[in-house]
């Protein structure tokens, strides 16, 4: 029972850190290159088409962690079912999936943090309606009032 409780706690500490890493990484994973913010005159409706490829990338995200959450769900009901002498490979393999994971999660939340700046700044250079228009941030708004237990 304690093994059991203890690989739920490993499961959602895992899925509150994904779900944690989502709220504060939510531009997109693999964005097209954004314009330069120095000298750039784009339209509002360039804008907001740059603003919705973000979103998209977002969602394509955000379904990506659900599929690795399945998967990692597999992988512990397979290790918690498991005979005692094959729980240890078991328990490495989740450990390792894990890791990857967050390793590759650390390598988005890089490239999105370069790529929002630059996006912000444009935002910032059209003008506050801009902003306020832009879908990431009424989307940033919402999350602002969610309960994340």
């Amino acid at each position: 029972m304690k093994k059991q409780t203890n690989t739920n706690l490993i499961i959602r500490s895992t899925l509150a850190l994904a779900w944690a890493l989502a709220l504060v990484i939510w531009s997109p994973l693999q964005s097209q290159s954004a314009e330069p913010v120095a000298g750039t005159n784009m339209t509002e409706a360039k804008m907001m088409e740059r603003c919705q490829e973000m979103m998209d990338q977002k969602q394509k995200m955000m379904a990506e962690m659900k599929t690795q959450d399945a998967e990692l769900t597999a992988q512990v009901a397979e290790m918690n079912s498991a005979p005692a002498d094959k729980k240890v490979d078991l328990i490495a393999a989740v450990v390792t999936h894990l890791v990857e994971q967050r390793t590759a999660m650390h390598a988005r939340m890089e490239k999105m943090q370069d790529e929002m700046m630059p996006h912000m700044m444009q935002h910032m250079q059209m003008g506050k309606e801009s902003m306020a228009n832009c879908p990431m941030m009424k989307g940033m708004k919402d999350m602002k009032g969610m309960d994340h237990n």
